[in-house]
Order: structure tokens, then C-alpha cells, then sequence
């Protein structure tokens, strides 16, 4: 007979995967990247903990009711089919009940322990991400990707406007690095999934536009994303380690992407990893070698 605590604890794991917590350690550290940028150096810590909380929380809710709306094509795909809502481990009713507490909760931490800029960035995210991308355009059109990617970009101003109280320069800068990122992050999978994606009926690029169209676009997207990742340090806000590392981080980034756009093999999964080790060492070395 299994035991209560093996049933609560794979309980437990199926309602923390429909949170996607591998998303929401990117959101708070980006998030946490723009409060370093605000203050030159590091913000008060009880306010670094209310932001980073309720930042979490409102990502954590977006993501439950992004696979609450989408739980009827997650059904349809072989890398989604497994997940909680589709496999039936969690109930529909419970994941929008988690969800919509989570945004709640946000709600509250923020507005009472940061400030209402903040919380107004928070819920613009968490607007673009369930009601722009999943409710208004995944299932109609291509553009879904880099219009819903607003939503992946605001977390830098976030944690900017966290601790100014205002939205500055260099939060604008970080913006554009997530705003350029995110599309040739996600096309490469896209690709690898087409089949997957044109069964549930999703236009993605690779099923709107066909492979080769895309590969040119996530070739275009890494090659401006090179120059952006520079800015910090040519408008002083980082130094010369951080410059000498983005060029060689991004310089590779690109040339894995011409490797894969002149592949004839759709699976592009190292070139997908890579993009998730290059932005979380391009803001970590961004942080450590930024002037005071």
C-alpha cells in the first residue's frame, strides 16, 4: 500500500511543476539584475526579499493559468501531454484556484511592501503573458512569440523600478536584452516540436513560416542581440570584464546559430540550452562587474 507521504509528496511536485519554477529562478534573477542596476551596488535586503516574493508569485500564477488555458492543446503535443493538467494528476479547478491565489498574494506583497510602479510592471507581465500571448494570439498567429515576449522582459524593470521608484535608462537596456533573447530562445524548440505544435493546431513560426523562415529570424534576432548586450558597457554602466565576456558570450551564441541555421537537422536542443546558460551568465557577470 503506498504510504500518505509518497501520495502528498507527488502531490506536491505536480502542483510545483505547474508553477515552472526553471522560469521563475530566470525571472528573479533578471529581476534581481535591475534592482543591483538601481542602487550600484546591493538594495536594502528586506526590500530585495519583497520584490523578489512577489515577483515570483505573480510569475508562479501566470504560468499556473497559462497551462490551465492551454491544457486542451497541452493534451494534443507529445512534450506536453504528461504534464499535470492534461494527465489528470491536478485538477482544472485547482490549477485556477492556485493561480489566481498566487496573483493575489503578489498583489498584496507588492503593493504593501514595494511600491505601486512596481506592482503596475507586475501585472503588465502577468496581462502580456495569460491574456495577450496564451488567451489572444498563441492560437492565431506567429507573432504570438515576440509580442508575448514583452512579458519576459519586464522583470529587469521590475526590480528597477523596485528600488528608483521610476523607470531609468538602464532599465531599458536590460528590456531589450530579454525583448532580443527570448524569440531565438524559444524558435529553436519550436522547430524541434513543429509536428507537435501543427497537430495541436498552433501556428508557431515553424508551422506558420515553414523551418527555414525561422531559422533566418532566430539567425537575425542573435545577431542584434550581440550589439544590445554591449550597451551596459559602453554607456558605463558595466566594465571591461563584462564587455570582454558578453562579446565572446554572444559572439559564440551567434556562431552556434549559423551552425544550426545551415544544419539539416531540425534538433537544435544544443543551441537551446546554450541561449539558457548565456543570459544567466550574461546578467550574473553583468552584476558582478557593474560600476558604482
Amino acid at each position: 500500500m503506498v504510504s500518505k507521504a509518497i501520495i502528498y509528496s507527488s502531490v506536491l511536485k505536480d502542483y510545483i511543476a505547474l508553477t515552472k519554477p526553471g522560469i521563475v529562478v530566470l525571472v528573479l534573477i533578471t529581476t534581481l539584475t535591475g534592482m543591483y542596476f538601481a542602487q550600484r551596488g546591493f538594495p536594502d535586503p528586506l526590500l530585495v526579499l519583497w520584490t523578489l516574493l512577489g515577483t515570483g508569485l505573480a510569475s508562479a500564477g501566470s504560468a499556473v493559468l497559462n497551462q490551465f488555458l492551454d491544457k486542451d492543446i497541452d493534451a494534443l503535443m507529445e512534450r506536453t501531454k504528461t504534464r499535470p493538467l492534461p494527465s489528470g494528476a491536478v485538477s482544472p479547478k485547482s490549477a485556477l484556484f492556485l493561480g489566481v491565489v498566487l496573483l493575489m498574494l503578489s498583489a498584496m506583497v507588492m503593493v504593501s511592501r514595494v511600491n505601486l510602479l512596481s506592482t503596475f510592471f507586475v501585472f503588465l507581465a502577468s496581462f502580456f503573458y495569460v491574456v495577450v500571448y496564451t488567451l489572444a494570439l498563441k492560437r492565431k498567429s506567429p507573432l504570438a512569440t515576440e509580442i508575448g515576449g514583452i512579458s519576459g522582459s519586464l522583470p529587469p524593470v521590475i526590480g528597477y523600478s523596485a528600488v528608483k521608484g521610476e523607470v531609468g535608462f538602464e532599465a531599458l537596456i536590460l528590456f531589450l536584452i530579454m525583448f532580443l533573447w527570448q524569440p531565438p530562445h524559444f524558435w529553436v524548440l519550436a522547430i524541434k516540436y513543429a509536428e507537435d505544435y501543427k497537430r495541436a493546431g498552433i501556428p508557431t513560426m515553424p508551422v506558420a513560416k515553414g523551418v527555414e523562415h525561422t531559422k533566418i529570424k532566430t539567425l537575425l534576432y542573435t545577431a542584434g542581440l550581440l550589439p544590445i548586450t554591449l550597451l551596459p558597457s559602453i554607456y558605463g554602466l558595466a566594465g571591461h570584464v563584462y564587455f570582454t565576456s558578453a562579446l565572446f558570450l554572444s559572439l559564440l551564441y551567434l556562431l552556434l546559430t549559423l551552425r544550426f541555421v545551415f544544419s539539416k537537422k531540425p534538433n537544435g536542443m544544443l543551441l537551446f540550452f546554450y541561449s539558457v546558460l548565456y543570459i544567466a551568465l550574461l546578467f550574473s557577470i553583468m552584476v558582478f562587474d557593474m560600476r558604482r
